[in-house]
């Protein structure tokens, strides 16, 4: 059965609530930690809304469709290719990417995102500790990426890791439609059955690397078809049964 989560502002604070016909019925914590219903509902209209999760950290997957490899000019990896952002890349539905002066080529990158529900790590096989899914979008100073030859400064600037709209349980993803939207035209338009490596391959790949904790969001990689951003932008991620994912673009 589909299940929306979504996290938002409540009186000033970060609150978790499960969404149906647009309403929220608010819960007591985050969805992975068994929460109860307060009792109280809203109106989803009525709240500001936050990225849906709490990571401690965000785990990418860099090269993940064969067409993005081409585009790259890189060989079609044997085992997936990890990176991180920061944390403090989170960004919230809705807000504004941020474009770095240091930088003169910025890109969108839609992608699948999962969240962990529960701790996984090395030597664990548990397909179990996904607990939902979202849209992700991987913004990428694409010339820093070239220029210093690895990927942290490229990747980590803060509002590069838009998240959202909602967190996603009891959907399908193996052969999804997921699109990016710049400005209303389309620029990238995949399934995420083209992804090389699949969320559970990836998830456990990643445990024997590092230990996972609930609320960590992981990015599967994007599709073919990056470009650039600039200021005035609207940049939308789309993916089937999951939602659209919407931010602006302004200069920092």
């Amino acid at each position: 059965m589909r299940e929306e989560y979504v996290r938002f502002l409540h009186h000033g604070r970060p609150t978790w609530g499960l969404r149906e016909d647009n309403r929220l019925a608010v819960l007591s914590a985050a969805p992975w930690m068994d929460p109860r219903g307060t009792g109280e509902t809203l109106s989803d209209s009525s709240v500001e809304w936050l990225a849906p999760a709490e990571p401690s950290k965000i785990v990418c997957v860099g090269l993940n469709y064969r067409d993005h490899a081409n585009e790259m000019g890189h060989a079609i990896p044997g085992e997936p290719v990890l990176f991180l952002k920061p944390a403090t890349a989170l960004l919230d539905p809705g807000k504004s990417i941020l474009l770095p002066r240091s930088s003169s080529r910025v890109d969108y990158e839609a992608e699948l995102a999962l969240v962990v529900g529960k701790k996984v790590g090395p030597g664990t096989d548990d397909e179990d500790a996904i607990f939902g899914y979202c849209c992700g979008n991987d913004v990428t100073a694409r010339d820093l990426q070239k220029k210093d030859g690895q990927w942290t400064r490229a990747k980590g600037f803060d509002t590069f890791c838009p998240l959202g709209p909602s967190l996603v349980r009891g959907v399908d993803v193996s052969d999804l439609r997921i699109q990016c939207l710049v400005n209303g035209v389309g620029v990238q338009d995949s399934r995420t059955s083209q992804l090389i490596f699949g969320p559970h391959q990836i998830i456990n790949f990643v445990a024997d690397v590092m230990t996972l904790l609930p609320g960590d969001v992981i990015l599967t990689g994007t599709p073919g078809g990056i470009g650039p951003l600039r200021a005035g932008d609207e940049v939308e991620v789309r993916i089937e049964h999951l939602g659209i994912l919407s931010n602006l673009v302004i200069e920092r």
